[in-house]
């Protein structure tokens, strides 16, 4: 897997010390941000602490992954960088303790780790990780921060943020206590996919999140992060300004399956309020199957668990030994019993040669357990699509009684 990284960091145009501090690991795929906190340079030494505490702690914990087995790989890589997120908070909690000019100081961590078919990311903070696929941005990590808890229970809206005194107030941040809660992720990468990791010195400066193609398009991969630095301290530069470009150059999977998968499910009226972060929580707990042509996907009766959502082929959909109807890519069908666990009141059967993405009911419902906002969102989807079935189920019942009444009069 080829990969090739850029960074530059600056002072800003305000500050008097860049208590930003980046990573770049070629040999480890590792990058990381580091936004720094504290009076008396202590923000320095915070940063600069949780990037070599965590680079140590993936080091050796990558040593170890070698002998795991690749089916639990995901499950340890993702413990991995969350040790490694924690480990840099308490070795900067004990450095404070042991020097009281430096208590209190902390720091933001955004992580990165590429492995040749998945990345990862560790996050505390409000520095981010973008990523940019297909000609579309979008940011993977969620600031913590006092304003965004405030924008997302609308106590504020995005433009009284603007103007806000508490812009710089963190809900979370590594090293202020002993241990720290990490955000986490992981997803698939692609050929041609390109992360952007700053810090907010660079992100409050950003008019949307698109800009970043935008900008990345107007000169060199190699000196992108240097333009973007001028682009923050030409809008101010009121803080320090970090940016690390990554881009995957070549890896030898399918450049677009990915990014089509994921075009496909935020298609469907179930998923249609997901964001994209959310979507790759889904996908991740699905699985692809393929069907040959003639294979029965499941019959008519039988006990049903997971849904179906048609990459590519064709299936025929039967009652009673007769085809209600066929579908094609981006169909999806027996997604009620996601919901109930009554038999299938209809059969399945693949046409040609058919892949498809497999969505079962328990690891759909452990993710929703985990993750409130994805549940709420997809339980509103399925209430506004079995509200949907019923209106046409009434209006089906409708004409029939129409047409029944009709006939009587005909005959009369």
């Amino acid at each position: 897997m080829e990969i090739v990284a850029r960074a530059a960091t600056d002072i800003g145009r305000k500050k008097r010390s860049n208590e930003d501090t980046f990573h770049i690991s070629p040999e480890l795929k590792l990058y990381i941000v580091a936004d720094g906190m504290g009076g008396h340079a202590a923000g320095e030494v915070a940063s600069a602490q949780a990037v070599e505490s965590a680079r140590a702690a993936v080091a050796d914990g990558l040593a170890a992954l070698q002998s795991v087995d690749p089916q639990q790989a995901r499950a340890h890589h993702l413990a991995l960088i969350e040790r490694a997120v924690r480990q840099a908070g308490r070795d900067i909690f004990t450095m404070a303790e042991q020097d009281i000019s430096k208590r209190g100081m902390g720091t933001t961590v955004s992580l990165l780790l590429l492995t040749p078919t998945r990345g990862y990311i560790a996050h505390v903070g409000d520095s981010r990780i973008y990523l940019l696929r297909n000609d579309e941005v979008f940011q993977l990590t969620d600031d913590h921060s006092l304003i965004r808890e405030l924008i997302r229970s609308k106590r504020l809206t995005p433009e009284e943020a603007e103007n806000s005194p508490y812009r710089n107030a963190l809900t979370r941040a590594v090293g202020v206590y002993a241990d720290v809660e990490v955000d986490l992720l992981d997803f698939e990468i692609a050929e041609g996919d390109r992360f952007l990791l700053c810090s907010d010195g660079l992100s409050n400066y950003l008019q949307e999140d698109l800009e970043i193609a935008t900008l990345l398009a107007e000169g060199s991969f190699e000196s992108a992060p240097g333009r973007f630095v001028d682009m923050a301290n030409a809008r101010g530069g009121k803080d320090n300004i970090t940016a690390v470009f990554v881009e995957i150059k070549s890896k030898g999977a399918q450049k677009d399956d990915i990014a089509f998968r994921l075009n496909i499910l935020r298609e469907m009226p179930i998923f249609q309020h997901l964001e994209y972060v959310e979507l790759i929580e889904v996908l991740n707990v699905s699985r692809q199957r393929r069907f040959a042509a003639g294979e029965e996907i499941f019959a008519e009766g039988a006990d049903g668990d997971e849904m179906f959502v048609i990459l590519e082929g064709q299936v025929s959909i039967r009652k009673s030994g007769q085809e209600v109807i066929t579908l094609g890519q981006g169909g999806h069908f027996g997604e009620m019993a996601l919901m109930d666990r009554n038999k299938r009141s209809a059969g399945a059967v693949a046409l040609e040669a058919t892949r498809v993405i497999s969505v079962q009911r328990r690891p759909l419902f452990h993710l929703m357990n985990q993750n409130k906002e994805i549940a709420v969102k997809l339980l509103w989807c399925f209430m506004q699509v079995l509200t949907q079935r019923l209106r046409y189920t009434t209006e089906d019942l409708e004409r029939e009684r129409n047409t029944r009444v009709n006939a009587v009069f005909n005959l009369d």
